[in-house]
């Protein structure tokens, strides 16, 4: 058999098998082929609808194809994607309980509702964001009926009196989870991922050696994008 006879036989395999596909992609092409805001995404694998890995070439985590191909062939894509996903505010998320504004916000610093976002308004205010599947959950559960109509009992009033505020420490607790889930790198990568929640001069204090800190340094989580309704990174 000639050279050239098997360079063609190659070639006309290749061909008729098409193009091979990335074992994985960026995240940014994966939010393109699911249809997703590269914001519903970054929640999706926050929440762990979305599998992503390590990269090999240790540029940030991929999706691997197959993850794709399973996302896609779920029930209800990608409505049902985009509804688990979806964010609400204090003034949306209160009409979708059917309470009032004041009353969805002590519900929130009680610590009740758990926000899973947040971002910095114009007049640099803090504004939480909430799972809308969530709040549904919340009120269509008969346990909680009684919060949701009626005087807040006296014990939570006085909490609240007190300044009780729940919303930015469950917020870290979520985000820490997250972390952890992603720290498959072992105990360096969970330390830095517990210690990228804390003050630098705490940091400092626990981590006494610089060269320790210097290695914790390589495993430090990216930190968290949160940006306002309509913008980039939104």
């Amino acid at each position: 058999m000639s050279g050239n006879t098997v360079t063609y036989q190659t070639a006309l395999a290749a061909e008729r098998s098409g193009p091979t596909r990335d074992a994985a992609v960026a995240p940014s092409r994966a939010a393109r082929e699911l249809g997703l805001k590269r914001s519903e995404f970054d929640l999706a694998v926050r929440l762990g609808r979305i599998r992503t890995v390590p990269h090999d070439g240790g540029g940030g985590r991929r999706v691997p194809r197959d993850e794709i191909d399973r996302v896609r062939a779920a029930d209800g894509f990608p409505e049902g994607l985009r509804a688990g996903v979806r964010t609400v505010g204090t003034t949306e998320g209160a009409a979708l309980m059917d309470v009032t504004k004041a009353r969805f916000t002590r519900l929130a610093r009680l610590g009740l509702l758990v926000p899973v976002r947040f971002y910095v308004n114009r007049y640099r205010a803090v504004v939480w964001l909430y799972l809308a599947e969530e709040l549904r959950r919340f009120t269509a559960d008969e346990r909680n009926a009684a919060l949701l109509e009626g005087r807040t009992p006296a014990a939570l009033r006085d909490q609240l009196g007190e300044g009780l505020d729940l919303r930015p420490r469950n917020w870290r607790g979520r985000h820490l989870g997250f972390l952890l889930r992603q720290a498959a790198d072992g105990p360096w990568a969970r330390a830095a991922a517990v210690a990228s929640l804390l003050d630098p001069a705490e940091v400092s204090d626990v981590v006494t050696d610089p060269c320790e800190r210097s290695h914790l340094r390589r495993f430090w989580p990216a930190p968290a994008a949160h940006g306002s309704p309509g913008s980039p990174a939104a």
